[in-house]
């Protein structure tokens, strides 16, 4: 029991009964083939239900006692554990909803617990409220679902097309139901409920809410009975009902009454339409396969028993409470006899159908014609149900047809009736009473039945036997799929009906059949047959009959008798003067003649209107001329309503363009409106006058009615421009005038007897309006003042109509006041829900008051424009602040507010909410408009909760439906069909203006329907489900759940495959409020945790709807992004556990369990790694989501074929097309086509003369041909730029994947496993014939984002062994080339290079080569991308940084030369072998960019071009470079890059680009010159003549030591102007250098273009040698410039110049060299100088807070410098001095000087030794000892380094940091420990190359010293003759002078030597032993033997320091001895 009485959550009253109605909808009206299995189910389970239909769970005293205890011990909950408690309140409610309906109390708890839990749904109502529509909501979905079921049976009239399986499930199941007697279930229903009774049960218990809560249940109710009495009908529709049940429905209706207004209920029609049915044997007529077996089911051929029961009960002379019911009962009953009497086997019932006669007789007495035409016919309901109408039409027909005889026994007794009619009025008596009028009521019957038409039956047809034969093959259309060709005899029958009744017409009946004629005639195929009939009624040859004037009914006759009347009444026209003639007695028209004229107008105006041929056909009838003589006639004194008849029927008339236009011209001719006075004349005539004073004092205004809907029907065909002219100024400005003044800014005051008519005048005057607004386009040419001439004056014309309504509604004028007060009344009128008279029209008359605020707001923008170019004087305010204005009646500012009211009518009025919608979304845009508007919203609280509940009930609507073709149209759409387009189009609004909104600051719209908090900063708003804490139902929880829906089931989000514009819209609205720093916390916050949102979603991409291509690319877009921004965020936040579960579900490309929704399914263990899936089954794999996705983006784009056109040229076609293109809201440019067309129609418009009236419509055609291609091509447009969204959004997805997701959540292989995938996937799709050009800039992108990770993760790979120690090893194992790999051990594990294989890797390197190419000369920026991507791939091949561990040289050359190919090596080799492969055109393509073009192409060009020329071992790029002449166009381009340069050293410099071009192609030439061939191209090219012409180098600025420019804080990007030069000539030098390094072959001439290139720029030159800053960049300077001289500046050089060089050339020249060697010698002293001064300098430069690498570089800087001075002294020497006798010495024997380094020097100051005074030897020694103690500080230092470097992992925390601040100086503590190792690392790379190259300079150094010590000692102690006299000094000289040298220090020695100052004398030589011995002691020579045992063993010149320091000594003993 106790299970009994757990409470069901969803209430067993309400939730399985919406779920049964929701799966019947989807199996038989939405046909989802799943659906059927889920159905039978469904009913299986739920029979009991059906079966005890609206049966409710008793009381029970049980459960009573259960909840009376529930507050205390709980009740247990289904599906929940433990119970939960009911407060005490529930427990009253519980009882009281128990007694109200009577149901048990635990249905009654849990129907409050639902209504709990819908609250949301219904803002306002309480829980108790809410119950009580549930509970009839519940017994609506149950009615519902049996009506759908039964209509789904299989039967004899209609078949819904479903799958026999279906078909046979619900006839099954609804067989069963009604052999449990459900027709008597449902009649004792539909009687017992009551909405009345039901209300007043609700009203005693408080049951009833607002006004709107009572329209819903009294809605529901009314829908339970409707749907209960209508599933009898289909059942009988389908098949019939047994014999008792049939008589059970007939004692139902027995007892029925009517409405108040004389008609019959909807429920009541519906149950006598099924009792129609059960006795329809109409079907069988037609010989449909099925017959036979309908004819076996049909009690009434089968069942003799059943036919005498009914006609036994029917002939029952005992009255139904409706004798007219019981007649039409009775008249089905006899047709069914007749019908049956006429099948050939049923000779057995003739007893029964010989009475059928009776049974019509019985009918016909009781007036069945009238009952049909009153209560059935004129029932609301009625022109609802199709079946309805084609029921009475069988009845109708079928007694025409079938009972001939009666029909002419009714016409006879007319006619009888007739003559004693006419008699008594001779006789003067009354008409006897006794007349019966059968006839008449059958008429009227046809004429009300056929007068609508509603679903385009044309069922009139059947009554038109067409003489000549019809287009059409069928008359009636098929139905049921057969042709409904009715045996034509019926038709003979009915058409003869139709000609005979006419014939000799007596009078009485002679309105009624002008009035069946009308009715006969709605159609456009009819109303042809009627006009052919009057046309040939009048004809001559039935002129005999009726004698002379023809038949009364016929045109003839007709037009005839309104030219009489004209005639006549004309003559009564008193004259104008004379006022009373208003009062005159009218002696024109009877009202019996007024009634026939109308019943005759009403004619004409249904024929004219339906059918075109009649009307130009009767306008065009020379003798009729019915437009003329109808406008005689409205000039003529006749009663208001005729005129109103007439005006209609001109109306009619209206419809075509051709007549339209001449109409126009007749109605200002007859002054209907009085447009012109006459002088003199008193009184006003017209349309005006009667409105005024003649249907103002009747209070019925049918005549003004008429007019506007007359001016309606004009405006639309045919708008005149010159109306009026030469009369009056031209135009329709007193028509508008009259219209607005007089008819709408009145129409409130007037007095109306017809409540209803004052709404009817509103909006036919609204509609006229409207529609000149709508077709007005605001031009030039309306605002300026035209003026035009009339009888001799100018005048100015009047402005079109629509100038002046814009003008109205944009000023705070009556009319805008008007229509906002009625969108007042309005709203106040819907919210009664109360019916009101006239109430369909008030909603029209507001429609076109929004309708027209729209048309303004979308024209206000070019008509203030316009306005504002023109000279009027015109004030106008924007409608968007007018509407801002205050009210005058409420004293706010509440018009917006009113207008978006609208929206909680959304349901019932969805063509209001979305006029209202599209409103706020115009107004939207603007920014001011949006706080304000906030603050109306809501500044009310009751207001602003219903103005929520408007936006969520319309977002929240269900019956919203796309269309998908547009191109279909609209008008032929149902209205159902209309209805739910337009509840979409008002969501498409509502999500533009949360759109826009979003896009202004807060507060916005967009917050507030939104839910965040506008009070406080958005960021701290906290978002819930509705509900929780109180929180509404926002539009936010509407849009999540429109997207939600379906995305449990395999098909994912319903939206997207139903509403794909939606759908995308409200992706968008996410994305907004994820991208928007304000929102995105909150929101993301709410969508992870209480919606899942982002999973649930991506689980069922990609999403690939054809049909809507766009659409369903940009949904992904938007929602890849918002995954794009989640994954960002979570990384960001470390929320590991969601990171994963998204990175799985894109990534994994194993097939994963069913996700679970509460998201935990994905992931059973936080450390799984994509990768665990790897190594299983690899058949089984699945595609990995992100590919996917890239799948569904599909690049090829079909392009529409270019116009073929006749008349119109195509280029000026192309022309107009880019014209009217615009950007539309989503950026993207598209041709408007409205406007297009206008300008087209314009141009066919201005042609003149005849031909091209005749080829009108070909050029018509061609111009629908244009358009049509427009329209293809934006939707070209549109697509491209859907394509590439989701392309971009892709990309960005897969950069955040890569770049910002923590790396250790996707292990390494994988990662370059995916990498490989998108990279080769992207490619081959970019790489399709027919991807799309347009794509490609994206997919470079994404190429090169890709390819940088990918040469990262595989480079990062390559460096992790160095961090995994191997046992039993050393640390590293290294190469022959001193490079590192993986130890042995490791090795098997990578297969090739990378874990993805090299095969892999080339692949990827020839899609990237294949893409380059396919980009041929254009696309250059997308080549940019691609030489990136290429760069970073080569990168891959290039071995990383390693450290000089100082080792690589133990093994012997020829190991290192037959060591195998290591991996590095191998795949440079292969793919260079690629490359090469794709020859000349890839060499071509890339070199061009290197040439030209943007400058970030150029220097990725060359530094590609850098890259490949560097490992192309064949140097084929090299030779193709030098061949093609490239080379020699980079290098002539360096004489333009001169000027650019220049310009860049100005203080304020332009852009850098030129600098950073210069220094690519600089680097590139460099790179070239390396090579030896390479050198000598580039001397060919005269790369160096080059650069000694450029002036840039000469332009060397000051350095500035007070700042730069003056600024205290330099810049931070553009570099300092000396900077900028150092940038510029460092390159030059390194490529002189690199030149001087690698032209063996040509040294000597390389050397002489070099010392030219420093000659020419000596005086810089000179600069740099003397400048005295020790800045890092003034040292760099002077190493390499002294690194030039050291190779360039030698004697042997000047031989290079051409021989005949005069002398005096040539002595300036050997001045420059001698200046150049004098500087470098004092270079010497100023950098082997003192200690001291090192130290000083160092010191103040790194005050400066110059970084630590700073010091590293000045410290190598000036160790280069000595070296370069030594060499440069050691080249000297030995070039100069051939043999030791005659060496050339530097240095003076002096080494006095070494002693007092240490202390203070005088000269120390002097900023250049002068040259008169040679250094002494004591600099060599002194730098000597120095470089050999440095030498081994640095050692120590490098060691440490490479030990530090071993061991990163054990170093202390803060050692890690300070050596991470040298490489990255802000920031360290953000980083990851990992993170922080690789920059640790990196750092002392970096510190042991430092050292490793100091040591090598120091090394160097201390060689060179050795020898020059060596060779001066040598000299000084052995071949030097000590003397006092010059002259034998001179005498060893002269033999140098005959050698003609160029060697300046030939001659300047002289004059030092000459001056006497330094002599070397014998006692210098002595003193230069003794010091030489002390300095060269033994400590120094041990120091020296141990710098050769450490370095130079590992380097090439093992043992030279022994040899020289054996010399050295030896040479030291020699002397002595």
């Amino acid at each position: 029991m106790a299970a009994l009485l757990a409470v069901n959550s969803a209430a067993s009253l309400w939730g399985p009964y919406k779920d049964i109605w929701q799966t019947v909808v989807n199996a038989i009206w939405k046909r989802q083939p799943e659906a059927i299995h889920l159905l039978d189910q469904v009913l299986k389970k739920h029979k009991p239900d059906f079966i005890s239909l609206y049966r409710n769970p008793p009381k029970n005293v049980q459960q009573h006692e259960k909840i009376q205890k529930a507050s205390t011990d709980g009740v247990a909950i289904q599906g929940q554990q433990g119970t939960r408690l009911l407060p005490e309140q529930l427990i009253r409610e519980a009882f009281i909803l128990s007694d109200l309906f009577d149901i048990g109390e635990l249905a009654a708890v849990e129907l409050l617990l639902a209504g709990e839990h819908q609250q949301p749904h219904f803002p306002g109502l309480t829980r108790g409220l809410v119950a009580v529509l549930l509970y009839w909501d519940g017994k609506r979905c149950i009615a519902n679902s049996l009506r759908a079921l039964i209509q789904s049976r299989r039967g004899k009239t209609w078949t819904l097309e479903l799958s026999t399986e279906l078909v046979s499930m619900t006839t099954r199941f609804t067989d069963e139901l009604m052999e449990q007697g459900l027709t008597q279930k449902i009649l004792t229903l539909v009687s017992h409920i009551d909405v009345n009774n039901e209300f007043e049960k609700l009203q005693r218990e408080r049951g009833l809410g607002s006004e709107k809560h009572r329209k819903e249940v009294s809605d529901l109710i009314k829908e339970c009975r409707q749907s209960l009495a209508e599933s009898l009908f289909v059942w009988t529709c389908q098949s019939p009902l047994s014999r008792d049940d049939t008589l059970i429905l007939i004692s139902y209706l027995e007892k029925v009454t009517v409405e108040a207004d004389g008609s019959l209920d909807c429920v009541n029609l519906s149950l006598l339409m099924a009792l129609l049915y059960c006795f329809d044997v109409s079907f069988l007529e037609q010989s449909t396969e099925d017959r036979e077996d309908l004819m076996h089911q049909l009690p009434l051929l089968t069942e003799r028993h059943y036919i005498a029961t009914i006609h036994t009960r029917l002939q029952d002379s005992q009255s139904w409470k409706l004798p007219g019911l019981q007649a039409t009962v009775r008249l089905a009953w006899a047709l069914a006899l007749r019908g049956i009497s006429q099948l050939s086997d049923v000779a057995a019932l003739a007893e029964f159908t010989e009475a059928d006669e009776a049974m019509a007789e019985l009918a016909i007495a009781d007036d069945v014609f009238l009952f049909l035409t009153e209560s059935v016919v004129a029932s609301e309901n009625f022109y609802q149900e199709e079946f309805y109408i084609r029921k009475i039409h069988n009845l109708v027909t079928d007694f025409l047809a079938l009972m001939p005889m009666k029909v002419k026994q009714l016409r006879n007794r007319a006619d009888e009736d007739a003559r004693m009619i006419h008699m008594s009025m001779q006789m003067g008596n009354e008409p006897p009473l006794s007349l019966r009028r059968d006839l008449e009521h059958l008429m009227l019957l046809i004429a009300e039945l056929y007068k609508k038409d509603p679903f385009n039956l044309e069922l009139a047809l059947e009554y038109w036997c067409p003489s000549e034969p019809l287009q059409s093959s069928t008359i009636m259309g098929s139905y049921l799929g057969v042709a409904h060709q009715r045996p034509p005899q019926r038709q003979v029958v009915l058409s003869k009906f139709v000609r005979q009744m006419g014939d000799l017409l007596p009078s009485t009946i002679y309105i009624p059949y002008l009035k069946m004629l009308r009715g006969l005639a709605s159609g456009p195929q009819c109303a042809h047959y009627c006009f052919s009939l009057l046309k040939v009624n009048g004809s001559t040859h039935a002129e005999n009959i009726q004698g002379t004037g023809g038949s009364p009914v016929s045109w003839e006759h007709f037009f005839r008798s309104l030219m009489l009347y004209h005639e006549h009444l004309r003559k009564d026209l008193p004259s104008a003067d004379s006022v009373q003639y208003r009062h005159l007695p009218l002696r024109g028209i009877t009202q019996k003649e007024q009634d026939g004229l109308i019943a005759f107008l009403q004619l004409t105006t249904t024929i004219v209107k339906w059918s075109e041929n009649s009307r130009l056909a009767l306008c065009e009838h020379p003798q009729w001329t019915p437009v003329v003589i109808i406008l005689g006639l409205l000039q003529c004194s006749i009663p208001p309503i005729l005129k109103a008849e007439l005006l209609e029927t001109l109306t009619a008339f209206g419809k075509s363009p051709e007549i339209a236009a001449s109409l126009w011209q007749s109605l200002e001719y007859a002054q209907i409106l009085q447009t012109v006075r006459a002088p003199g004349q008193r009184q006003a005539t017209g349309i005006e006058v009667e409105l005024n004073e003649v249907e103002s004092r009747c209070e019925e205004y049918p005549l003004t009615r008429a007019f506007c809907q007359l001016i309606s029907t004009l405006v639309e065909s045919s708008f005149p421009s010159n109306l009026g002219a030469g009369l009056r100024p031209p135009g329709f400005d007193p028509y508008l005038q009259f219209l607005r003044d007089t008819v709408f800014l009145r129409f409130r005051t007037r007095a109306y007897r017809r409540a209803a008519e004052k709404w009817e005048v509103a909006e036919v005057v609204l509609e006229v309006f409207y529609k000149l607004l709508r077709d007005y386009e605001p031009q030039l040419e309306d605002f300026a003042d035209q003026y035009v001439e009339l009888q001799g004056e100018e005048i100015t014309a009047h402005k079109p109509p629509g100038f002046s309504l814009m003008y109205h509604l944009l000023n705070e004028s009556p009319m805008l006041e008007l229509s906002l007060s009625l969108l007042e009344e309005g709203v106040k009128q819907l919210d009664t829900y109360a019916p009101f008279p006239g109430k369909t029209h008030l909603e029209k008359a507001v429609q076109y008051c929004l309708a027209l605020l729209n048309l303004t707001l979308q024209k206000e923008n070019l008509f203030m424009d316009l306005l504002r170019e023109s000279h009027l004087s015109l004030i106008v305010t924007p409608l968007e602040q007018l509407l801002q204005g205050i009210n005058p009646r409420t004293k706010k500012a509440d018009n917006v507010v009113n207008i978006a009211r609208y929206l909680y009518h959304g349901n019932s009025n969805p063509e209001l909410a979305f006029e209202s919608a599209k409103i706020l979304c115009c107004i939207s845009c603007n920014s001011n408009i949006q706080i304000k508007l906030v603050g109306d919203f809501t500044h009310d609280q009751s207001i602003s909760q219903k103005l929520m509940a408007g936006f969520v009930e319309c977002l929240d609507n269900e019956d919203a439906e796309e269309l998908i073709n547009p191109e279909d149209g609209v008008n032929e759409l149902e209205s159902e069909k209309k209805q739910s387009r337009i509840h979409h189009e008002t969501k498409i609004h509502i999500l533009n203006l949360l759109i826009t909104s979003l896009e202004c600051s807060p507060p916005n719209l967009a917050l507030y329907l939104l839910g965040y908090e506008l009070k406080k900063p958005v960021s701290t708003t906290n978002l819930q489900d509705p509900g929780v804490l109180g929180c509404p139902r926002t539009c936010l929880h509407a849009i999540l759940n429109i997207l939600e829906k379906g995305t449990e089931a395999r098909t994912g989000p319903t939206a997207v495959q139903e509403s794909p514009h939606l759908a995308e819209l409200c992706y968008q609205v996410i994305y907004q409020l994820c991208a928007c720093s304000d929102t995105s916390g909150p929101t993301m916050r709410y969508l992870r945790t209480s919606q899942d949102f982002l999973f649930s979603q991506l689980q069922h991409l990609p999403f690939s709807v054809k049909e809507h291509e766009i659409s369903a690319l940009n949904q992904m877009s938007w929602l890849i992004k918002t995954a794009s921004i989640e994954l960002r965020v979570t990384s960001l936040n470390r929320q590991r556990s969601h990171t994963q579960r998204l990175l799985h579900l894109l990534l994994d490309d194993m097939p994963v369990k069913p996700y679970l929704v509460d998201g935990e399914g994905g992931m059973e263990d936080e450390s799984r790694s994509i990768s665990a899936f790897l190594h299983i089954d690899t058949a089984s794999k699945v595609r990995r989501k992100i590919l996917s996705i890239l799948d569904s983006i599909d690049f090829s784009q079909e392009i529409p074929e270019p116009l073929q056109l006749d008349f119109f040229d195509r280029a000026q076609i192309e022309q107009v097309i880019a014209n009217c293109e615009h950007k539309n809201a989503r950026g993207q440019v598209i041709c408007n086509v409205k406007y297009l067309h206008r300008v087209l129609v314009a141009e066919v418009n201005a042609l003149p003369g005849m031909a091209a009236i005749g080829q009108r419509p070909l050029l018509m055609d061609e111009i629908n041909t244009i358009l049509q291609y427009v329209v293809e091509r934006n939707k070209l447009l549109q697509c491209l730029h859907a394509k590439r969204h989701a392309l971009e959004s892709w990309r960005q997805l897969a950069e955040i994947i890569l770049t910002a997701c923590p790396q250790d959540l996707i292990q390494a292989e994988d990662r370059q496993l995916i990498i490989r995938d998108l990279l080769q996937d992207v490619h081959d799709k970019i790489l399709d014939d027919d991807a799309a050009q347009e794509l490609m800039p994206v997919v470079a992108g994404a190429v090169f984002t890709l390819t940088a990770h990918l040469s990262q993760s595989v480079r990062t790979e390559q460096k992790r062994p160095l961090a995994v120690p191997v046992p039993g090893h050393s640390q590293y194992v290294l190469m022959l080339d001193g490079s590192f790999t993986p130890s042995p051990g490791s090795e098997g594990m990578s297969v090739g290079f990378a874990s993805i294989g090299d095969s892999s890797l080339h692949i990827i390197l020839k899609k990237l080569l294949d893409f380059i190419l396919k980009t041929g000369g254009g696309f250059q920026r997308v080549r940019t991308h691609l030489y990136g991507s290429l760069l970073y791939y080569l990168q891959i091949a290039q071995r990383p940084d390693e450290p000089d561990t100082l080792e690589a040289g133990k093994k012997t050359m020829w190991e290192r030369l037959t060591a195998p190919e290591d991996a590095f090596c191998k795949l440079q080799r292969e793919n260079m072998a690629i490359i090469e492969s794709y020859g000349a055109a890839l060499m071509e393509v890339v070199c061009r960019d290197a040439c030209d073009g943007h400058e970030i192409g150029r220097m990725l060009a060359l530094a590609l071009l850098d890259r490949i020329v560097s490992v192309d071992k064949q140097q084929q790029w090299l030779l193709y470079l030098s061949n093609s002449g490239y080379l020699k166009v980079l290098v002539d381009s360096l004489a333009d890059d001169d000027l650019t340069l220049q310009s860049l050293l100005s203080p304020q410099p332009p852009l850098l680009k030129a600098l950073y071009t210069y220094e690519s192609k600089m680097a590139f030439l460099t790179r070239v010159a390396k090579i030896q061939q390479g050198a000598l191209e580039l001397l060919r090219s005269g790369v160096i003549v080059r650069l000694a012409q450029c002036q840039v180098y000469d332009m060397r600025p000051e350095t500035d030591h007070q700042g730069m420019f003056g600024m205290r804080d330099p810049p931070i990007f553009i570099p300092a102007p000396v900077e900028r030069y150092r940038q510029i000539l460092l390159p030059a030098l390194q490529l002189c250098q690199v030149i001087l390094t690698s032209s063996m072959a040509q040294h000597l001439q390389a050397a002489g273009q070099v010392l030219q290139f420093l000659i020419s720029h000596s005086d810089t030159i000179q600069a740099i040698l003397r400048c005295q800053d020790v800045s890092a960049g003034s040292l760099q300077e002077l190493a390499f410039l002294t690194g030039i001289i050291s190779k360039a500046a030698l004697p042997g050089v000047l031989g290079e110049f051409d021989i005949d060089i005069n002398e005096g050339t040539q002595m300036e020249l050997q001045g420059h060299i001698g200046r150049f060697q004098r500087q470098c010698l004092g270079l010497l002293n100023r950098f082997g100088g003192s200690d001291r001064l090192r130290q000083f300098k160092l010191q103040d430069d790194n005050a400066e807070g110059d970084r630590v690498s700073k010091r590293d570089e000045i410290e190598l800087a000036m160790q280069q410098i000595c070296a370069n001075v030594m060499e440069y002294c050691q080249s000297l020497m030995l070039q100069c001095a051939p043999t030791f006798q005659h060496t050339v010495c530097l240095f003076t024997p002096s080494l006095s000087e070494s002693t007092n380094r240490d202390g203070p020097r005088q000269d120390t100051q002097a900023p250049v030794v002068p040259y008169w005074r040679l250094p002494g030897l004591d600099i060599i020694v002194y730098l000597l000892k120095q470089n050999a103690n440095d030498f081994f500080s640095y050692y120590d230092s490098h060691r440490q380094s490479v030990n530090k470097l071993q061991n990163v992992e054990q170093l202390p925390p803060d050692e890690i940091k300070e050596l991470c601040q040298s490489v990255m100086p802000a920031g360290v503590d953000k980083i990851s420990t990992a993170q922080k190792y690789v920059l640790a690392r990196r750092r002392l790379v970096k510190l042991i190359n430092n050292r490793a190259k100091l040591l090598s300079l120091c090394s160097y150094i201390i060689e060179t010293c050795l020898f020059i010590l060596w060779r001066h000692l040598e000299y000084y102690l052995l071949h030097c003759t000590p003397t006092d006299s010059q002259d034998s000094l001179l005498a060893s000289r002269t033999s140098f002078k005959s050698r003609r040298l160029q060697d300046s220090f030939s001659s300047e020695p002289n004059l030092d030597f000459r001056s006497g100052k330094n002599r070397v004398s014998q006692n210098d030589i002595d003193q230069l032993q003794i010091e030489a011995t002390n300095s060269f002691g033994e400590s120094l020579q041990k120091k020296l033997l141990d710098i050769e045992g450490l370095y130079s063993k590992v380097r090439s010149r093992y043992t030279f320091i022994q040899a020289l320091v054996r010399r050295i000594r030896g040479l030291l003993r020699i002397s002595r001895t």
